[in-house]
């Protein structure tokens, strides 16, 4: 079964990742620099009007490559063709507890567009359940009971392939709402940026 792309709406930059770059496709470039919106991560049909709790979830994750912004079907999942996957607020890498890949990672504070390398202490995690290589990156009013990407948290990745990614979720609703209503507004839909670089080197830049 051929992987399913992802159709909503994806924007590619190819560039050295800086704010001159021409966005038009560049073969000779290093970087990809990429926008998702919207990715499902198992919606729910409804919430439950007495205390906010999703119904009608699936419990499945969604499957997603970054070499080529592809999201893979259920049928992928326990193969080594994805990096990432996504359940509601959970992250989980293809590696260790949660797949049979090599995929590793970590959330790291500091500003997305200032992350020129992979700094060079870094520690790579794999996925050992119940712990997560990506995890804490959230932050939850429990009054609005609304579910937000907590501000400066980046995921550094390896991928299965050995490239490197920086990561940063930037809503967690559905076409990014400026005022969340989480009794209104559908959850469980990512935006979130990151820039591959594809000649397998630490440098975003």
């Amino acid at each position: 079964m051929k992987p399913l792309v992802l159709a909503i709406a994806i924007i590619i930059f190819w560039g050295a990742c800086n704010d001159d770059n021409n966005t038009a496709p560049n073969p000779a470039a290093t970087t990809s620099s990429v926008s998702i919106s919207n990715l499902p991560a198992d919606p729910p049909t409804g919430y439950d009007p007495t205390n906010g709790k999703p119904i009608g979830e699936k419990n499945q994750f969604t499957y997603f490559r970054f070499a080529d912004s592809t999201i893979l079907t259920q049928a992928d999942s326990a193969s080594s063709k994805w990096d990432i996957a996504f359940k509601g607020a959970t992250i989980i890498l293809n590696s260790g507890s949660s797949g049979p890949g090599t995929a590793s990672g970590f959330v790291m504070n500091g500003v997305f567009s200032d992350l020129a390398e992979v700094p060079a202490d870094s520690t790579f995690r794999k996925d050992q359940a119940p712990t997560y290589a990506i995890s804490n990156w959230t932050s939850y009013e429990p009054v609005s009971k609304v579910l937000s990407p907590t501000p400066g948290k980046i995921f550094v990745i390896k991928t299965n392939d050995n490239k490197y990614v920086k990561m940063e979720v930037l809503c967690y609703y559905k076409d990014c709402p400026a005022q969340v209503n989480a009794f209104v507004h559908a959850a469980r839909y990512y935006t979130f940026r990151y820039t591959l670089q594809k000649d397998g080197s630490k440098k975003f830049k």
